[in-house]
């Protein structure tokens, strides 16, 4: 049951409801004079107005006291929101009284103090109701930097929790190109029908509302919200927009600077592959074709020269042959050059081969032919978490049993590589320094917007698992230069 309604008893409403008759005559009288005074007390025209509204000459305009009693809860808030606190508001009522003993003269005054209970009781709950709203919208946005999943999911959130905060009917938030200009460039308030409305950026929104809200955080977003009613904001609703307001901007800042990291990331990435593919090249066509013509002249050399050299020569066009077969293991492995002219699926095919070699372990591949190719980055990360899980297989986990398996979906691709070896604890291996380990793994998959998870414990085998989108997500644009978070 509300407040209002446990306040008073039927008998004291009766008494009350006497008084307020007895004080209609002499009402506006009353607010006249409570007015003067309150404007000696610097009180500014929206206090005064609330003020006005919570007497009981207010009290004796209206049909029955529950409609009071809720009038008074009503601009209760408002004052909350005003910043005039409960002991301030029992300060100036107190001072109705001393307007109201002349009119009532020592009659009512059960009826009077039961009223004024009544009254600053509501108001106090509605003072700390305001503030436990603003208190509960404030923990959401800490909440929601914490748990959001990106920015946009984070900026969603904040919209949905300040929508209700404010009592908006809509809210929406537009991440800018470029700086808003002009009045959208400050905090605006704008009524339906004046020419300001315009400037709501929303099409569905604009012309809908009675009224709207907008307020711009820093130079890239823009946040407005659509009220059914006339409502300018109060000034503790303008400074939990400023809040607020503050930050979404530390959220986009961060957001900004960890895109451009990722950007940098990126760059030093596809300058390492671009590195990996000059050497790769270096040593094919400098030192690989020069130990092929070395092994060439040894094999010439081994036919004409006399029978008790032969032996060594043939030893040494062998150890050129290692060397040769070697260097290949390196150029495959600082290139996959394959990519282009094979495709993915012939160069994992490549890679599970070259382990077959070197490790007794069972593979079994399961790499089905893809219906479209994939964008070069993305086969190379593929390739390379590929190649490090196993060499990783092959140097440290003794496993009988390896599973290689690509599957794909429509806006995904999913490696997945599995062994039955020793295992490990994934917590204490991916801090260790690898040249390319779950660290730089992980990288590699962020940096396309995918991710990489491990699951492994001792004795218990490893399963390592990338997912990276097939393209990009589409973006939802309003007009020209904005995408919208509803």
């Amino acid at each position: 049951m509300p407040l209002t309604g446990r306040l008073l008893t039927p008998a004291a409403r009766r008494h009350v409801a006497r008084m307020v008759r007895a004080i209609a005559p002499t009402a506006d009288r009353l607010d006249r004079r409570f007015a003067a005074l309150l404007r000696r007390r610097r009180y500014n025209a929206a206090q005064i107005r609330a003020f006005l509204a919570i007497t009981p000459a207010a009290a004796s305009r209206l049909r029955s006291l529950p409609q009071f009693l809720e009038q008074v809860e009503y601009n209760g808030r408002r004052l909350a929101k005003l910043n005039v606190p409960p002991a301030a508001a029992d300060e100036v009522l107190r001072e109705f009284g001393g307007l109201l003993d002349p009119v009532l003269a020592g009659n009512f005054e059960p009826a009077r103090e039961q009223l004024q209970l009544a009254t600053v009781l509501i108001l106090n709950d509605a003072f700390y109701q305001v503030r436990e709203a603003e208190s509960q919208a404030f923990f959401g946005l800490c909440h929601a930097e914490t748990e959001a999943a990106g920015l946009e999911d984070l900026l969603r959130r904040v919209v949905r929790i300040l929508t209700p905060a404010f009592q908006a009917s809509a809210g929406r938030l537009f991440l800018l190109d470029r700086p808003a200009t002009g009045k959208l460039a400050r905090p605006l308030y704008i009524e339906r029908g004046k020419p300001d409305e315009r400037l709501i950026a929303d099409p569905e929104m604009r012309g809908r509302y009675a009224s709207y809200w907008s307020y711009p955080i820093g130079t890239a977003a823009l946040l407005q919200f659509g009220f059914r009613v006339r409502y300018p904001w109060l000034p503790r609703e303008l400074a939990l927009l400023v809040a607020a307001g503050e930050r979404c901007h530390e959220a986009l800042e961060r957001a900004r600077m960890e895109r451009e990291i990722r950007r940098l990331e990126a760059e030093a990435r596809c300058v390492e592959e671009e590195e990996r593919r000059r050497i790769g090249r270096e040593l094919h066509d400098e030192a690989g074709q020069s130990m092929l013509l070395l092994r060439l002249q040894l094999e010439m050399i081994e036919r004409d020269a006399p029978e008790p050299l032969r032996p060594r020569l043939a030893e040494t066009r062998a150890i050129v042959e290692r060397t040769v077969d070697e260097l290949r293991r390196l150029i495959a492995a600082l290139s996959p050059a394959g990519l282009d002219r094979l495709g993915l699926e012939s160069v994992l095919r490549q890679l599970a081969a070259r382990f077959r070699k070197v490790h007794p372990a069972g593979l079994r591949l399961r790499i089905p032919a893809l219906s479209e190719r994939l964008p070069r980055r993305t086969q190379e990360v593929i390739y390379r978490v590929a190649q490090e899980c196993l060499q990783n297989i092959a140097k440290h986990s003794r496993a009988t049993q390896v599973n290689l398996s690509l599957s794909t979906a429509d806006k995904s691709i999913r490696l997945s590589v599995a062994d039955n070896g020793a295992g490990f604890c994934a917590e204490t291996a991916r801090n260790q320094p690898m040249s390319f380990g779950l660290a730089g793994m992980r990288e590699r998959a962020a940096l396309l917007g995918g991710t990489l998870a491990v699951r492994s414990a001792p004795g218990e085998g490893a399963k390592v698992t990338l997912q990276l989108p097939r393209s990009s997500a589409p973006v939802t644009r309003n007009g020209k230069n904005s995408r919208t978070i509803d």
